[in-house]
């Protein structure tokens, strides 16, 4: 599957926010790289808490992709995204990359300006807290 192909199956997960959509679009050995956590998080399992809590934080009402670069070569693509949390302007980046099957194998994202990094740390702690103590 190419970069386009791989990309249009996130943005029909997206749209629906399916867990089962994206566990079967993240490969085993998938990386999660957070604006917050210094050390890359390994495995499909932490990576799948990682992008569920992300949905619940971040994707409200005015969460919206503004921007898409794609590489096919490399099977990657960088979407820029905004939204507004609680009254801050959040701006960030998604860079994905995915397998030759059409995984995907790493996640980046990075947050701007400063004072949305940490709502985005804060908000996404206490999800994933909650998620821990509902597990």
């Amino acid at each position: 599957m190419s970069a386009r192909d791989n990309l249009k199956a996130w943005h029909a997960r997206m749209a629906d926010k399916s867990e089962a959509a994206l566990s079967a679009q993240l490969a085993d050995d998938a990386v999660f790289h957070s604006p917050v956590v210094h050390t890359p998080q390994a495995g499909k399992p932490i990576v799948m808490a990682y992008l569920t809590a992300a949905d619940s934080v971040l994707g409200n009402d005015s969460f919206r992709y503004v921007r898409e670069i794609v590489d096919d070569d490399a099977n990657m693509a960088m979407l820029e995204f905004q939204l507004e949390l609680d009254d801050i302007q959040v701006n960030g980046v998604d860079i994905i990359s995915w397998n030759d099957e059409g995984k995907i194998q790493d996640f980046k994202v990075m947050v701007r300006p400063l004072q949305a990094i940490n709502k985005v740390w804060d908000e996404m702690g206490k999800m994933l807290e909650k998620m821990k103590k509902s597990a």
